[in-house]
């Protein structure tokens, strides 16, 4: 018997440890998995600073600045000399004859033709060669140009990252605006759920009507699948934001709520202008017109002449043995060849080409012209479609202040008459829901002033301002 109740102690005891340890395991499993998804905690200068390391657009144009080295390193080379060495072995079994008059031997017969091999079965041959350009002015050309190509880049990458800074920012505070409208409708559902409850109780006392319950009720259903459309967009919006941040879409963040009170907004004077040429936009099309130029003169640089040296030296052994290894002892005769030769080439006439490819040299220049006025009327377009934003932002900032102003005073009024009887408990809550309501369009009309200014601070040319 005591037998059985230490078996079944030892048993209990067992299990209990098994517990135990599996209970240990799922909370340390949980724990690394917790640790795992931890969000990353994202300011506005956390989410530039990092989209300008990882995003792969801004990553490929900094590849682009560094590959433009390579292309100055590959049109330098031309300048250098140009070394090759070559190598062959040739074996002749039909060596090519020659019709000669037998002019030769003991019997010489002028009217007699006679078939003459010429050469060894065996050829070798090793030698090297050297070409120096002393002067072609495509080359000079082609290096100025390949220093432009690299500014070029090096604009396009400055491009690139204010695109990305812009994309950020304006969706980092479209995520605000969308959590706000999400708070609103918190507030809203908050005092729809109280409103219910009153009218419970009236119904309950036989105080109200029951098409008055159910029509609370449709309304805070409707009320909470608008939360639930409001929260599917903030995470899209999310996703939206790591995606122009290069981050991993799986990776859990988080958006500290944002310092309402530390928005001013100010207001942009309507004569207010900006230095369109310093816009890269510009600065860039600007760096185009010049690698065009320089176009323009590499097809001129056909007409110059162009003056070379090279240099040449081969060692040669030939005989009907193979002839590695061999000497003239093995009927294998070696000797060696040298030249050194100064080449000018002039071109003449080649039907027009040249001309031809200047005249479309030309054309896109006129072209480029253009695109850079268009460019400049659309820089000031930004610029002052931003200011009217930014103005129009205030207008209605100023608007949702007096609400808020407004409503503060309606519900400290309805406050004071519910105190004394003189107002209902709906009404109260009524004028609480639009107090609410009131402090939160204020709110987001802020962020919505936030999401106008990067804009403007875009028509500016100034923003790297939001990093630094």
């Amino acid at each position: 018997m005591q037998m059985r109740i230490f078996q079944s102690i030892k048993e209990k005891t067992v299990t209990l440890a098994m517990k135990v340890v599996a209970l240990g395991l799922f909370v340390f499993c949980f724990s690394v998995n917790a640790r795992a998804q931890e969000p990353v905690a994202l300011d506005l200068k956390k989410a530039l600073s990092y989209a300008l390391e990882a995003n792969k657009e801004a990553r490929k144009a900094q590849l682009n600045v560094e590959n433009s080295e390579y292309m100055i390193d590959e049109v330098r080379a031309r300048a250098l000399p140009q070394v090759n060495g070559s190598a062959s072995l040739i074996n002749n079994p039909l060596l090519q004859k020659s019709a000669l008059p037998n002019i030769f031997g003991p019997n010489p017969n002028p009217n007699e033709t006679i078939l003459v091999a010429f050469g060894q079965k065996w050829n070798a041959n090793a030698g090297i060669s050297l070409t120096q350009n002393l002067f072609d002015k495509s080359v000079l050309t082609g290096l100025d140009a390949a220093r432009a190509t690299r500014e070029f880049y090096k604009l396009s990458a400055q491009l690139t990252e204010e695109q990305v800074l812009e994309q950020v920012a304006t969706n980092y505070y479209q995520v605000l605006v969308q959590r706000q409208q999400v708070r609103m409708l918190d507030s809203t559902i908050k005092n729809a759920k109280r409103v219910q409850e009153v009218l419970l109780g009236q119904y309950n006392n036989g105080l109200a009507k029951k098409v008055d319950v159910d029509r609370i009720a449709v309304n805070l259903s409707n009320l909470q699948s608008q939360r639930l459309q409001l929260m599917n967009g903030v995470t899209l919006l999310e996703n939206q934001l790591k995606f122009y941040m290069g981050m991993p879409i799986q990776t859990p963040i988080s958006i500290p709520e944002a310092e309402i009170n530390a928005i001013q907004p100010q207001a942009v004077a309507a004569n207010e202008t900006i230095n369109v040429e310093s816009r890269t936009e510009l600065r860039l099309l600007k760096q185009q017109e010049e690698l065009l130029t320089y176009q323009k003169e590499a097809y001129k640089a056909e007409y110059y002449p162009s003056l070379s040296l090279s240099g040449n030296y081969s060692y040669q052994g030939m005989g009907n043995k193979l002839p590695v290894f061999k000497g003239s002892e093995q009927g294998v005769n070696w000797f060696g060849a040298a030249s050194v030769s100064l080449n000018l080439r002039v071109p003449i006439f080649n039907g027009g080409a040249t001309k031809a490819r200047i005249r479309q040299a030309d054309i896109s220049i006129k072209q480029l012209n253009e695109d850079k006025a268009n460019t400049e009327l659309a820089l000031n377009l930004a610029f002052e479609n931003a200011k009217t934003q930014i103005n129009n932002s205030i207008i209605t900032l100023n608007a949702q202040k007096e609400n808020v102003r407004l409503a503060q005073e309606v519900y400290e009024n309805t406050q004071n008459n519910y105190k004394y009887g003189l107002a209902t408990l709906t009404d109260l809550l009524n004028a609480e829901t639009s107090l609410t309501e009131a402090n939160n369009n204020y709110a987001a009309a802020l962020l919505n002033y936030r999401v106008a200014e990067i804009q403007l601070i875009k028509s500016q040319g100034q923003l790297k301002s939001l990093i630094n």
